[in-house]
């Protein structure tokens, strides 16, 4: 029953009632007779009602409705369309939301302004300020409803997965835009609810996906045809045209980890093909289900024969496979799970096949297989991970087998009881290394299964329907049901996490080798109602491990070297306890600490912003933990952009004008600080002349034609910091730097020494004397120290 109340008059209440009961087969509406069913409104706070009309669609699913705050015989009830009535019920029209995505079920109509409304479907949150007139939806909302997840091998890979009435789609685990992955990067394989999507491993442009009921296609990424592909019922090998197959609505589908060529879809039969789609077989010829007739089953108690209300909506078929796992070592060995509880195996490519669900412990009779995980280390090792919460069961069953299922044991101890578990994966490399998905979260173990610990860190809680770990990037990607697509970036901490880590008192983990992907800018004027993710940091992570608080005074740095063994960077934190992280950008060292007020931004310095050292020249690099006497020591391999080929020479001489702008920035600053504090001075020696009771003539004009020699000097470095600014634009530019350049690099070095010794005279000669003068009167500044004149060597 769905109710609401008029927020004027308490006395008017609508009430939606499903009333018609249904026998075994029948769907929604399938009925003889008068209907039961319908909206009823009262207008004495529920002691009589009146009937207004049959209206209420699929009350399992919606069975809302809503009453105008300002208007009671305007009436919303959600439903596949939102229905709309104006005259209290009695008649509705089913345009309401015509430009949004269908299935609605929640809204929220503005107390102060019934032209506002808000609706919430199954393709997100749209919104109405002219009373259903038009609606927009808001694009910017992370919602997505993932029931699986998978990547092919391109680089950067690509996320694949299907979402909940909302169709399978493929888009980049990374762009080369400073703007991030956005909608338009992402792209549609098939249609309807979407489900398992799988990318042929020889060909990204090939895409195995399907919809609800293993409904089935090959979609082609350069064409964008899609050619249906599910196995129809009727005449196999056998000659049998009275054989039916039953799909789950999530229909496992797998591409062989053997033979590309080969992929297998789900029913009640576990169906194969080893021609990518074009034909199909059943592999062995069995039924691998339980076979029940599900009508038979008591549902509270009562028989499923009897009539009831909603019986089986949402339920298409029951008895069919809800997963299959492929050996890793053998491609005869096959295991098989079913929404009615069975794990079956096989060890012959499908020839026979044995039921090993009963030598599972503690496992309730009839328990949805949420998931069969074949190990990729020991060739008996497969784990099971079940989902009983359809029968009211919200335990955590997690399970392994070391022989191919003959016995079972349980590894669940740590996971939070009434949490169903969806998913488990294994780490390809580290057999230790485990996560299990369930309705809050990602848990993963060290050990095996032994214990389990909470990720958390900025991920939500949500429920996780699948796990998968990318084998090149060592990432792990997950499918949430509501929070979309998320990716922990590269394990390696929790791959090489072991109790001779743990005990060591600092240790630095091995690094992933770093492409440095160029990105552009694009579009950057689109708002913030499009939805734009972050691309992972342009840089290379450094991750450590220490064990202690580190106490104030303790030397901590991590210092990154080249090949030669000078320090390229050198970062002094963070230094907490347990893993840390360093995003090193590539860059070396910066030239000069700004002021505390020039810091991450602009400035009245020329050019503006914090300065940055270079990036470094691709190659091998030694990143160095240090804490007090213990260091710990990894390489990484940075490797320049493939898609930017060029000469080694070239590329020695754009790094060459780079290093020697470098160089230059510090005394290049140092100048500019000096003469603009020695112009300051200037400027209060005049006044101190002007205030002083005396002849001052010949001291001004010693003091105005230093004035004028600083002008020029200052106006000099000035002009030198312009050209030393080309150093961005270079930087901005894989390429030999232009002819224009080079040429700026030059002059700037050909003007900043000759401007330092000028101002060193001034400091050093013309002031002093100036003041030696003036001390006599009783007032003396100091012009400040001589400056290091610097030289363009290495």
């Amino acid at each position: 029953i769905g109710l609401d109340v008029y927020q004027k008059n308490g006395n008017i209440i609508y009430a939606l009632v499903e009333a018609d009961a249904r026998s075994a087969g029948q769907g929604f509406g399938r009925r003889s007779g008068p209907s039961e069913s319908g909206l009823f409104r009262s207008t004495d706070r529920g002691t009589t009602w009146e009937k207004m009309s049959d209206t209420n669609p699929r009350p399992m699913y919606y069975s809302q409705v809503r009453i105008d705050p300002s208007n009671p015989d305007r009436i919303y009830v959600l439903g596949t369309s939102l229905m709309v009535s104006d005259d209290a019920g009695r008649t509705f029209r089913s345009d309401g939301a015509a430009e949004v995505h269908v299935d609605h079920h929640d809204l929220w109509i503005n107390p102060e302004d019934p032209d506002h409304l808000i609706l919430g479907s199954d393709g997100g949150v749209s919104a109405s300020w002219d009373g259903t007139g038009h609606w927009r939806m808001f694009d910017n909302l992370a919602l997505g409803q993932f029931y699986t997840i998978s990547h092919d091998m391109r680089d950067p890979y690509y996320v694949c997965g299907g979402l909940q009435d909302n169709n399978p789609w493929c888009g980049p685990s990374n762009t080369r835009s400073f703007h991030g992955i956005r909608h338009y990067d992402w792209y549609e394989t098939a249609y309807g609810d979407g489900f398992w999507t799988v990318v042929d491993p020889t060909d990204s442009t090939i895409v195995f996906s399907e919809s609800q009921g293993g409904n089935m296609n090959r979609y082609d990424l350069i064409t964008g045809e899609k050619t249906p592909m599910r196995p129809i019922t009727g005449p196999r090998e056998n000659g049998d045209t009275t054989k039916t197959y039953r799909f789950n609505w999530n229909a496992p589908l797998m591409i062989s980890r053997h033979d590309p060529s080969t992929i297998f879809l789900g029913g009640n039969y576990l169906m194969r093909s080893r021609d990518r789609g074009m034909s199909w077989v059943e592999v062995g010829g069995l039924d691998l289900t339980k076979q029940i007739e599900r009508d038979e089953l008591e549902i509270m108690g009562v028989p499923g024969s009897e009539p009831m209300m909603s019986i089986n909506d949402g339920i298409s078929t029951y008895g069919n496979l809800t997963v299959v796992g492929e050996s890793h070592f053998d491609a005869d060995v096959i295991y098989a799970g079913t929404d009615d509880g069975n794990v079956q195996v096989t060890m012959d490519g499908g020839e026979s096949w044995t039921n090993v669900v009963g030598n599972i412990p503690g496992l309730p009779e009839r328990t949805y297989v949420s998931r069969l995980a074949p190990s990729a280390h020991a060739a008996g090792r497969v784990y099971a991970t079940f989902d009983g919460h359809r029968n009211g069961d919200y335990s955590a069953y997690v399970y392994v087998s070391e022989n191919y299922g003959e016995d079972w044991s349980r590894i669940d101890d740590g996971l939070p009881d009434g949490w169903s578990v969806n998913v488990i994966t294994e780490h390809h490399r580290a057999e230790n290394l485990l996560f299990v998905g369930n309705e809050i979260g990602i848990y993963v173990s060290v050990d095996r299964g032994e214990s389990w610990t909470r990720i958390k860190n900025n991920f939500p809680t949500v429920p996780v329907d699948d796990l998968v770990i990318h084998p090149r990037e060592n990432d792990l990607i997950v499918g949430t049901h509501g929070r979309s697509a998320w990716i922990l970036e590269d394990l390696g901490p929790l791959e090489n996490l072991s109790q001779d880590v743990l005990s060591s008192a600092a240790h630095m983990f091995p690094i992933r080798n770093t492409i440095m992907w160029a990105q552009k800018g694009d579009w950057p004027f689109y708002g913030a109602s499009m939805y734009s993710a972050p691309n992972p940091p342009r840089a290379t992570r450094l991750r450590y491990y220490i064990r202690d608080e580190v106490d104030e005074g303790t030397k901590f740095r991590v210092v990154i070297l080249d090949a030669d063994g000078n320090e390229v960077r050198t970062f002094e934190g963070p230094h907490d306890r347990g893993i840390n992280e360093i995003l090193w950008d590539w860059r070396y060292d910066r030239p000069y600490d700004p002021p505390e007020n020039e810091e991450g931004g602009g400035s009245s310095r020329r050019g503006g912003g914090t300065p940055q050292g270079p990036i470094v020249m691709p190659g091998s690099y030694t990143v160095r933990l240090e804490l007090g006497e213990v260091s710990s020591s990894e390489t990484v391999v940075i490797q320049a952009d493939p898609r930017r080929p060029m000469a080694s020479a070239d590329r020695i001489a754009r790094q060459d004008a780079l290093m020697s702008l470098h160089r230059l920035a510090t005394p290049l600053n140092e100048a500019t600080i000096s003469a603009r504090k020695l112009g300051e001075q200037f400027n209060e020696t005049f006044a101190l002349l002007e205030a002083y009771d005396g002849d001052t003539d010949s001291l001004s004009q010693a003091l105005e034609a230093m004035q004028s020699e600083l002008e020029e000097i200052s106006e000099g470095l000035g002009e030198a910091r312009s050209w030393a600014g080309v150093a961005s634009a270079i930087q901005g530019s894989s390429t030999l730097p232009t002819e224009d350049q080079f040429w700026q690099v030059d002059a700037a070095w050909d003007a900043v020494p000759p401007l330092i010794e000028r101002l060193n005279t001034l400091i050093t000669d013309q002031v002093p004397a100036v003041y030696t003068e003036m001390d006599a009167m009783g007032v003396r500044p100091s012009p400040g120290d001589a400056l290091p004149v610097p030289r363009r060597g290495n």
